[in-house]
């Protein structure tokens, strides 16, 4: 019997923090990680993807900025609809080429997905994800007299700008995505959380200079192709708490109570593994069966339960 899983692939899975950042390097990783994603398949899984894009946007960005002399700077939603290109024919191609070496007709497509965010959202007046290359002091101080944006600080590594981080409430092309998952297709959808659109009392959407968390978009991506599994591939091998201290805990399995009440103690971090548990309880409260949380090289194992964390509503 087939089971529908939402895999979502963090960074590392397309770009490593020890890579320099050639399309030789993403390509290799992406093949990599095709070959795990085709075994999957060969497991009864049918899969749909979503994607990071910090690494690539972050490049992006900085491109811009060192060449703004001679060319225009793109907007951030533009910069996202960039990655979401560039990451999704890596992963086309890998994975044409890993189906085809193992025997298996079946066809991939990325979608160029718009995110829906509320115009009234209030994370939108509250700019808290960093973004794009570091600045000196001198540099920030020019980049706030030249532009709206906010800079701030950065854990005493220089300046960084910093943007709205919305929560997602739909997708632009949402009929799409689902009506090719249902037909068999691998989809490739809402990369780097998707492209941030607000709907206006015109009724035409407009892009807007935000990110939208992966990991929310992942649980309500998973939510709407009604998958019963959000695996969510990480740098870690597991869920801890105290995470990186003497008496820190990996955790096995978590039940939706156990996740809530380890979250509202503060053991998961907004600027870590805190939009994973906040993504989780949304998916498992929409209905979802169970999420798992683990590394790439652990995928097999924590399907099976010995590896990785599980979270289930009970």
């Amino acid at each position: 019997m087939t089971t529908n899983i939402m895999v979502s692939l963090g960074g590392n899975a397309i770009l490593k923090h020890s890579d320099k950042g050639t399309a030789e390097e993403q390509l290799e990783n992406t093949r990599k990680t095709s070959d795990v994603i085709v075994k999957l398949l060969k497991n009864d899984y049918h899969i749909a993807l979503t994607h990071g894009n910090g690494p690539q946007v972050g490049d992006i960005l900085l491109v811009y900025d060192r060449s703004k002399e001679t060319i225009p700077p793109m907007p951030l939603d533009v910069c996202v609809a960039q990655t979401q290109g560039m990451i999704g024919y890596m992963l086309q191609i890998s994975l044409q080429n890993s189906l085809k070496n193992s025997g298996i007709e079946k066809s991939v497509v990325s979608i160029i997905t718009q995110t829906m965010v509320h115009q009234e959202d209030p994370l939108l007046q509250k700019p808290s994800k960093p973004i794009g290359p570091f600045y000196t002091a001198l540099e920030a101080s020019k980049c706030r007299e030249e532009t709206d944006w906010t800079i701030i600080e950065d854990s005493g590594r220089g300046y960084r700008r910093v943007v709205p981080s919305p929560l997602p409430i739909g997708f632009v092309e949402q009929y799409s995505i689902k009506s090719l998952f249902d037909s068999g297709d691998i989809v490739i959808a809402a990369g780097g959380g998707g492209i941030p659109v607000i709907e206006k009392e015109d009724g035409n959407f407009y892009g807007i200079e935000a990110v939208v968390d992966k990991d929310h978009t992942a649980a309500l991506l998973a939510s709407l192709l009604n998958t019963e599994i959000l695996l969510i591939l990480t740098d870690v091998d597991r869920v801890a708490i105290n995470y990186g201290k003497p008496d820190q805990e990996d955790l096995n399995r978590l039940t939706l109570d156990e996740a809530k009440k380890y979250l509202n103690l503060g053991f998961f971090p907004s600027g870590n593994m805190g939009p994973k548990i906040e993504s989780t309880i949304d998916f498992l409260e929409n209905g979802g069966k169970k999420v798992i949380i683990t590394s790439i090289e652990n995928v097999f194992d924590a399907l099976e339960g010995v590896a990785g964390t599980t979270i289930t509503p009970n």
